[in-house]
């Protein structure tokens, strides 16, 4: 669901970069009170994890792929803020590096999934979770939020095309709607499984929204090897399918309409290290690098709020 550039207009461009720069402020800054130190090196973690799983597009419908957006998996380790630190992280680091996404409707693509799909997936997860007890609450309610999440981005982004004049809101709404209405299923599934994964063997992560206790090394550990695992094994045989975006602007012949923006230049574009013979290799070595970019940028965001929070609060009163 990576916007290129030129799908979108000027106006929109600069509506929803100015949403998106609110909404990522206001995440840092409540990240102060809400996202405990010690689980900083998890938020870094997280976000290489799904940076690794973004990689990774599978099968759907007629022809069109999908792939993890991982808002509500990282909403439910590291509450809503944090999910908006590490989200935002992944795609600025994509659309930078990778040419994953264009470099004009970042904000647009960081106010679809990184902004309002975290937030509103955790609404979704927390309420079911209340009413639905214990574990499997929280698994059923994430499974839910997470095709929520796909949805709400979807409907998001249908709105921003819309207003572009790229395409009619009668014609568009329903076509990307529909392709990630499927879409979400898979993202539910997968996020079900990982979470699932994750109560087996470090269950207290899920207790983000009241979390004193240390994410602890093993915590980060299972993350990190899970981004190699992926980034090694499974990101070199992803689909090769259009994606829910590509498939509808195909469909409804707006497609052309994509650019490189002007003067700018990806050094890794289409997830290949220049310079490596092999393109499983050069693969492999472009998601590594981008898996470690990813956790060492979310990583300096959060740490960097939590220590002004540390500093103001050692700072005597007159």
């Amino acid at each position: 669901m990576h916007i290129p550039d030129g799908f979108l207009d000027t106006k929109t461009l600069a509506a929803s970069a100015a949403f998106a720069a609110a909404g990522v402020t206001v995440a840092l800054t409540r990240s102060r009170t809400s996202l405990p130190p010690s689980r900083v090196p998890l938020l870094g973690m997280t976000a290489a994890f799904i940076f690794a799983a973004q990689m990774v597009n599978f099968p759907v419908v007629g022809g069109t792929s999908g792939h993890l957006v991982g808002s509500v998996l990282a909403a439910a380790l590291l509450g809503p803020s944090g999910a908006v630190i590490a989200l935002s992280s992944v795609l600025i680091v994509q659309a930078l590096l990778f040419a994953d996404g264009g470099i004009l409707s970042l904000g647009a693509n960081v106010l679809n999934m990184a902004v309002a799909a975290p937030i509103v997936g955790y609404a979704v997860y927390r309420a079911i979770a209340r009413i639905v007890p214990g574990r499997k609450g929280q698994l059923f309610g994430a499974g839910v939020a997470s095709w929520v999440s796909i949805v709400v981005a979807s409907l998001l982004c249908s709105g921003e095309l819309a207003w572009s004049g790229a395409a009619h809101w009668s014609t568009v709404f329903p076509a990307m709607v529909s392709v990630h209405s499927v879409i979400g299923v898979g993202e539910a599934l997968i996020t079900t499984l990982v979470l699932a994964a994750i109560v087996r063997v470090r269950p207290e992560l899920l207790d983000a929204e009241h979390a004193s206790h240390k994410a602890g090394f093993s915590g980060i550990a299972y993350a990190l090897v899970l981004a190699c695992v992926v980034t090694l094994f499974i990101a070199p045989f992803a689909s090769p399918w259009p994606d829910g975006l590509e498939r509808v602007a195909s469909t409804l012949g707006f497609s052309s309409r994509a650019l490189v923006a002007p003067g700018i230049s990806s050094p890794v574009a289409e997830y290949r290290l220049p310079g490596v013979g092999s393109p499983v290799a050069a693969t492999v070595l472009a998601g590594l690098l981008g898996a470690v970019v990813v956790a060492g940028l979310s990583y300096v965001l959060a740490s960097s709020m939590t220590s002004r929070s540390r500093k103001i609060q050692r700072t005597p009163t007159a």
